[in-house]
């Protein structure tokens, strides 16, 4: 018998307060611009990253970095559901760099929050460059 996936119901809020909990602890001396992120694994893992700012400012560490790291650190697998917040909780946008780094991880299907609402990564990051690319 076959069985029929379901859509996996998200804790949206336990995501953000994760994600709010740990822009708590950025490091950020230099920008006082705290940044928290968040994720599933698709195992169900839960994973947190901050920002890590650094006095030579293009070795800052985004918040997205070390969710990525957290997810292979703690036995890799895929994301499927992503958000990150600024220091007063407000829901924010990754950047560009983080955008593909995050495409890498979960691909076109990965979920996000954003602050227009739920997109998935195809919406954020169209016509993405990923691996497949390089076979050509």
């Amino acid at each position: 018998m076959v069985q029929e996936s379901r859509p996996v119901e998200v804790d949206w809020e336990s995501l953000r307060a994760a994600a709010v909990e740990v822009a708590g602890r950025a490091y950020a001396p230099y920008s006082n611009y705290h940044v928290g992120a968040a994720a599933l694994a698709d195992d169900g893992r839960l994973l947190v990253g901050c920002n890590v700012e650094n006095a030579a400012y293009g070795v800052v560490l985004c918040a997205e970095c070390g969710l990525v790291s957290q997810l292979h650190a703690t036995g890799g697998g895929r994301l499927t559901h992503f958000l990150c917040v600024n220091g007063d909780g407000e829901l924010i946008m990754p950047c560009g760099r983080c955008r593909q780094l995050l495409f890498e991880q979960g691909g076109e299907e990965l979920q996000l929050m954003t602050p227009r609402g739920l997109r998935t990564m195809a919406e954020v990051l169209p016509q993405a460059f990923g691996p497949d690319d390089l076979l050509h």
